[in-house]
């Protein structure tokens, strides 16, 4: 769940773009993307310090319409009730097998010791083989189960883009360690819901820098 490194943002892919943005003391990447011919822009896990990413949204001439979440963890969907209240926008995912990590939110605050965050209600649970819309541009909802049993990853096929949360990052793996975590799960997410997609495949992880999927095919040692 948390893994900390600090890494600069990036942008492009034909007609969605994208630029990561580090927020809160656990340096989750959320991820500011948006339909270039339209300029309306989702945020997935807005886990905290709404200022900068709404002045990305603004810095770059955008509409934010949307809030994805890959999983409910408060590192990642610990802004989007505030964020979502704030700007009239909707909440869509986790897989609602996530409920009870929104339903503790609270506890989530008081085990990591942070101030108390606004809870919510997602206005859509996803569900794998669902498709989210941003503008022109839609992403396949994936379900991968494991870090958490709600976790989904949204990937983009014409840009070759995933973004995979605590599913899989550079030369790691998410945590299985908390509630309803599950080692032999989350392997299994990985095989099935993402090592089937092309090498050429760039990821965002949740946390630490971009790889692809051929990279951590390769390479991760959890994957040889």
């Amino acid at each position: 769940m948390f893994l900390f490194h600090v890494f600069h943002t990036l942008s492009k892919k034909e007609d969605m773009k994208y630029k990561i943005i580090p927020v809160t003391p656990f340096v989750q990447n959320a991820t500011l993307i948006w339909c270039e011919s339209s300029s309306e822009a989702a945020v997935v896990d807005p886990g905290g310090d709404l200022e900068l990413i709404m002045r990305s949204v603004k810095n770059n001439g955008l509409q934010l319409k949307r809030i994805f979440l890959t999983h409910a963890h408060l590192d990642h969907a610990g802004g989007a009730g505030e964020l979502a209240e704030r700007e009239g926008i909707p909440i869509e995912g986790p897989q609602r097998a996530d409920r009870f990590w929104i339903d503790g939110m609270s506890e989530q605050c008081r085990m990591f010791g942070v101030p108390q965050v606004q809870t919510f209600e997602p206005t859509r649970w996803l569900e794998q083989g669902d498709r989210v819309e941003i503008g022109c541009e839609q992403l396949e909802v994936r379900h991968c189960p494991g870090h958490t049993p709600g976790h989904v990853i949204f990937y983009h096929p014409g840009a070759n883009l995933a973004i995979v949360g605590d599913v899989l990052f550079n030369g790691s793996i998410g945590r299985t360690d908390f509630p309803q975590g599950d080692y032999a799960t989350l392997l299994n997410s990985i095989r099935q819901q993402l090592l089937t997609l092309d090498d050429e495949v760039e990821i965002i992880t949740g946390h630490g820098p971009m790889s692809t999927i051929g990279h951590e095919r390769k390479t991760n040692p959890f994957l040889i």
